[in-house]
């Protein structure tokens, strides 16, 4: 870990970026920025982000077996073709609450995607509790919910053997693990795996390495984490130059460079003038460890 390099590639700020996946066809890096209502897509050969902008907050974005890629928007699942700028909603949650929206989404390694949803917030992680679920969008576009009472949905994966599925509720401090049916998609026997420090602040999203390792992106702790998931264990620290940090994917040739989405929302003009990067994308390098390819969602 010693030979860590840190850069921000793509610097013109989110509002809160979000949902880093790597899309191996078009070699580049999607993301959305959820409050900027816009799905981005950064190329490592121009150095330049495309960004298509949608009607409500855009929090996930996943690939898609067909091509083009699929997102979670305001309260609903949607196809998103990315050449015509075209959203189609699929189908919607949540349709008795007014005040909710999605939050952070995955695909599972059978082509479900999986995404949760949150209260919308007063200000940054202020907001009406115990407001979200969890559901799973099947491929024949089916929807099941999972259970409720979620805070903030948030980071979420699978382990490699696929047994285990890994997911953050925000306000919980704490990063669970599930049982995982993969044949069927339903989870049970929730247990916590481990408690966030104090200074590690809010546990957001996540992503899991080829040695089966959790990586956690801290929001205002400024830092990802790998985490050990059988001994509940920190493993390694790395700082960044933002305290809003959201998110974490693998990615590059070889998915050997992590991508790391940042947040500028909630901060004061003082606070950006610290941080004149918040809000960007960070690419870390020399980590010693590879990342799992995502899983195209498979309707």
């Amino acid at each position: 870990m010693s030979s860590v390099r840190i850069e921000c590639v793509a610097k013109e700020g989110c509002r809160i970026g979000e949902s880093p996946v790597w899309d191996e066809k078009e070699g580049a890096l999607l993301y959305v920025d959820i409050t900027g209502r816009k799905v981005c897509r950064w190329s490592p050969v121009t150095r330049q982000a495309q960004a298509i902008p949608v009607d409500a907050p855009v929090s996930s974005v996943a690939l898609r077996k067909s091509g083009d890629y699929v997102i979670t928007l305001g309260t609903r699942f949607a196809a998103l073709n990315w050449k015509e700028e075209l959203v189609t909603t699929i189908t919607e949650v949540d349709k008795d609450k007014a005040n909710t929206r999605f939050n952070d989404g995955k695909v599972d390694p059978a082509g479900r995607y999986f995404a949760g949803t949150m209260a919308e917030e007063i200000r940054p992680a202020v907001l009406e509790r115990h407001q979200g679920s969890l559901y799973t969008l099947f491929p024949d576009l089916s929807v099941v919910k999972h259970f409720d009472q979620v805070d903030i949905s948030n980071g979420l994966d699978w382990s490699l053997d696929h047994k285990t599925f890994f997911y953050i509720d925000s306000l919980s401090y704490s990063v669970d693990a599930f049982d995982y049916d993969l044949q069927t998609g339903k989870i049970g026997n929730r247990r916590s795996i481990y408690k966030l420090e104090k200074e590690e602040s809010i546990p957001d999203g996540m992503c899991i390495d080829t040695e089966g390792k959790l990586w956690v992106a801290c929001y205002d702790g400024g830092r990802v984490i790998r985490l050990d998931p059988e001994t509940g264990k920190r493993l390694h620290t790395v700082k960044l130059p933002v305290d809003k940090t959201t998110s974490c994917c693998f990615g590059g040739k070889d998915y050997s460079e992590m991508y790391v989405t940042s947040a500028s929302d909630g901060m004061d003009k003082e606070w950006l003038s610290r941080q004149p990067q918040a809000g960007g994308i960070f690419k870390i390098t020399g980590l010693g460890v590879k990342g799992v390819p995502p899983y195209p969602f498979a309707g």
